[in-house]
């Protein structure tokens, strides 16, 4: 059994209405682990650099809005097969279309107040959880 990391960050709608310990609690009974984990709160320059990636895209300037919007609890998870497993726990971006039982079916409110960030990729989880948890100690 070979351990593998992704990256994860509850987003600023569930942490404001007070979902955190409920989500927490769901990716641990799914067996993953939680090794990094902080309560934090992203400035706009900081959550423009994190969704980088969207920059040219129209809903850009809302995202980096509304994650700098409000706290955020990033964190570092370990399991086995831990991005593929942990994308099928959160379901699909717009909760509507998401499997019952998934975190966004559970506690999403719209497409753009999802709930939780989940990395797509091995090599983007790597990235993403360096931000968190190293990069952005450096930024202040």
């Amino acid at each position: 059994m070979t351990t593998t990391k992704t990256f994860t960050m509850i987003k600023p709608d569930a942490v404001t209405a007070g979902n955190s310990g409920a989500i927490i609690k769901i990716i641990e009974a799914h067996g993953f682990v939680v090794s990094a984990m902080k309560l934090t709160q992203l400035t706009a320059a900081q959550a423009g650099q994190f969704y980088g990636i969207h920059k040219e895209r129209p809903f850009y300037n809302d995202l980096v809005d509304y994650m700098s919007g409000g706290p955020i609890i990033p964190m570092i998870l370990e399991k086995e097969n831990a991005v593929e497993d942990f994308r099928a726990l959160i379901g699909a971006t717009n909760p509507v279309e998401a499997a019952e039982g998934t975190i966004r079916k559970l506690f999403a409110t719209s497409i753009s107040a999802n709930a939780i960030h989940g990395s797509d990729s091995h090599k983007n989880a790597l990235i993403e959880g360096d931000f968190f948890f190293s990069n952005l100690e450096k930024m202040k």
